[in-house]
């Protein structure tokens, strides 16, 4: 099978070697002197160091080469970008009349100016593409790029690509499930980002593990509200990709939005903790866009504005926490 992965980030470059055990894979890097250097050192120093690629791997810094080595009937096409990227990405392979038959991407979060969740990106540029989908769940690059076991699971309304999908990529460490509930998916893998802040600042303030437990289950509440007045499936936001994402993003180390909230806790101010990072930290780009959507349907998201209020109205970590906890009693 053929496969590209279109962006050579952390996740990109980690799916891309796993998929290289199998398939005859393609990774795609705008930059032309990164390719190179991936060519002759097997090794994504910037954001994977320290783990070799596989021999296998095939690089490639022109776009039309990536896309025609995926555009086939029995071809996946990996898009990698964030979400602020997708759109000029779909419009590009519009414009070079290159759409892969099937494609997958892998972004978390809405996008800024519109609010739109991806698919709904990729309904507005590509409206008659049937045959894509989102590929998501409870997954560190690091640890894929190592080789350790990961569960993932792709949605799409097209069976065909969930089939190509789960061709390329269940094999190995990596297990995937299947589903069609893209709007529950996409909605959990964003609001997660926003809840791994918040858990991160409880933290980095020493709340304690009873305090970590409830940010976890009450933010999931918060997750499902919002999903399922999206139009996204309850059950959804308990599985891979609702409550699974969440723990992982919100308890783990390696993960770059509890990193934030930890760092906020601290007093470091948020340009500082970004310059540093290095890397996107999806959860500082959405929190804006949950919270305008959650207002707009009158819903109650009270960690999403404590996250808000901290990393944009100035509000001190310890104030908004209180806040919090000042909240009436209420039914749960």
């Amino acid at each position: 099978m053929k496969v590209a992965v279109l962006g050579a980030g952390a996740w990109g470059t980690a799916l891309a070697g796993h998929l290289a055990a199998r398939h005859d894979t393609v990774l795609w890097a705008r930059d032309g002197a990164l390719v190179s250097t991936l060519a002759t050192s097997r090794e994504n120093a910037r954001y994977l160091a320290g783990v070799s690629l596989p021999s296998a791997l095939r690089y490639e810094a022109r776009l039309e080469a990536a896309l025609a080595h995926a555009n086939t009937d029995d071809a996946l096409c990996v898009v990698a970008a964030p979400v602020a990227g997708l759109r000029d990405m779909l419009r590009t392979m519009r414009d070079m009349q290159a759409v892969p038959a099937h494609f997958v991407w892998l972004c978390k979060g809405f996008e800024a100016e519109s609010q739109l969740l991806p698919h709904q990106v990729v309904a507005a540029e590509l409206p008659d593409h049937a045959s894509n989908g989102v590929l998501s769940g409870p997954s560190f690059a690091r640890e894929v790029a190592q080789g350790l076991p990961v569960a993932l699971t792709v949605a799409s309304a097209s069976v065909a690509c969930r089939d190509r999908t789960l061709a390329a990529f269940h094999h190995g460490a990596m297990r995937i499930y299947t589903g069609d509930d893209v709007v529950g998916v996409e909605v959990g893998g964003a609001v997660k980002n926003v809840l791994a802040i918040a858990t991160g600042i409880a933290d980095g303030l020493g709340l304690g593990l009873n305090a970590r437990a409830a940010l976890i289950t009450r933010g999931l509440a918060e997750m499902a509200r919002l999903g399922v007045t999206l139009g996204g499936r309850t059950e959804t936001f308990t599985g891979l990709t609702g409550l699974g994402d969440l723990i992982l993003t919100a308890t783990g180390d390696l993960s770059r939005n509890r990193t934030v909230g930890v760092q906020l806790a601290s007093g470091r101010t948020l340009d500082d903790i970004l310059g540093a990072l290095g890397h996107v930290a999806e959860g500082v780009r959405c929190a804006q866009s949950v919270l305008a959507l959650a207002r707009a349907h009158s819903l109650e998201m009270p960690i999403t504005q404590a996250v808000c209020a901290v990393l944009f109205d100035g509000v001190a970590p310890r104030d908004a926490v209180s806040a919090l906890l000042r909240r009436d009693a209420k039914a749960e």
